[in-house]
């Protein structure tokens, strides 16, 4: 038990505060441990409160080389101790993405600052969920790390809502993730495209890799420097210029319009065949029976996605080192395959490193 409280709190980075005051500034009030000014600008940034339109985003979260964000911001009522105090942000980094958790532990830190007005309670409690895994107060609520598993906030998000809005189409996301291809997803809501793009993943169950996911991305030059550095992604923007940016996406889903694009660049590589629609009637029939749940709609996803990587078991080899299993390109041209079957499950051979060099 104790290595799990160890393992799981090893994951917490830092926690911040930022305020908007009577004047409408906004500052960067206190933070532990100290922080780079780069990743201090990119949290202001994410946070509603320096927003133009003076939205308030109770909860958004994302991730910036690696490291997650998570942001809850409130109003400060008038019977607050908080008196030149208008709105605040708690923010929290970390090495996991875990939503819900975290939503729970700064609503926690939220409720502590408004009672106290001062970051040191607000320390102490996230120093005894960083050491310990626990936080309990009868006054503010209580907090148990182990109560959040990793596998529930993959499964948090809705395959079938997806289903409904897209139908047939949800292949093309399939496809893309797939061949570890550039998604990018743009909406005027960030709840809209947080709680669409923290689904994707789930459609590649069999990686169970969420580090493909940037749920909140700016069209600003340093976040877009780190968003290249990674060979595929699911990017979420609020920004619609990010439509003009096709060295951004080989797929452009506008959730406002209920429309996904294929970039001119991508079209051949994202070429659809039988093969495809087998795959795209399989999810919608999935997903369109109610009797399903989302969790069993992904398993279904999931077993078509093994059958799809064992079609690839006849045309694998040994490499010459006596390493890894790769594809005998030759063998599969030979197997006479529709030319767009041929192709994905080529690309698909390379997006695992399955190809020989």
């Amino acid at each position: 038990m104790a290595a799990v409280v160890a393992a799981d709190t090893q994951l917490m980075l830092g926690v911040g505060l930022i305020e908007k005051d009577t004047n409408g500034e906004v500052l960067w009030v206190w933070c532990y441990p100290s922080t780079t000014a780069s990743l201090r600008n990119l949290l202001l940034r994410k946070c509603c409160l320096t927003d133009e339109n003076k939205l308030l985003h109770p909860f958004v979260f994302g991730q910036y080389r690696r490291t997650w964000f998570y942001i809850t911001t409130i109003e400060v009522p008038d019977s607050s101790i908080l008196k030149k105090v208008t709105h605040f942000s708690i923010v929290l980094t970390a090495k996991d993405f875990n939503p819900e958790k975290y939503a729970a532990f700064t609503r926690i830190l939220c409720r502590i600052y408004l009672k106290y007005g001062s970051p040191v309670k607000m320390m102490e409690s996230y120093i005894a969920v960083l050491t310990k895994g626990i936080c309990q107060s009868e006054e503010n609520g209580s907090f148990f790390s182990r109560d959040f598993d990793d596998r529930n906030a993959y499964l948090a998000g809705s395959i079938k809502d997806i289903v409904s809005l897209f139908g047939m189409e949800t292949v093309i996301l399939h496809t893309a993730l797939m061949l570890k291809k550039r998604i990018v997803v743009y909406h005027p809501k960030i709840e809209a495209v947080q709680e669409f793009t923290r689904a994707l993943p789930a459609l590649v169950w069999h990686r169970q890799d969420w580090t493909i996911l940037h749920s909140y991305v700016h069209l600003h030059a340093e976040e877009l420097e780190g968003l290249q550095m990674c060979t595929g992604y699911i990017a979420g923007f609020v920004e619609l210029e990010v439509s003009n940016r096709p060295d951004l996406y080989d797929v452009f889903v506008n959730l406002a319009d209920s429309e996904i694009i294929i970039a001119p660049l991508a079209k051949e590589v994202m070429t659809m065949g039988k093969l495809h629609k087998e795959i795209g009637q399989l999810i919608v029939q999935s997903a369109e029976d109610p009797e399903k749940s989302d969790s069993q709609v992904i398993q279904d996803i999931a077993l078509k996605t093994k059958e799809v990587f064992t079609s690839l078991a006849p045309f694998s080899e040994v490499s010459d080192d006596g390493g890894k299993i790769v594809l005998s390109v030759e063998a599969l041209k030979q197997k006479r395959f529709p030319p767009a079957t041929e192709n994905f499950l080529y690309h698909l051979a390379a997006a695992e490193q399955m190809l020989k060099i």
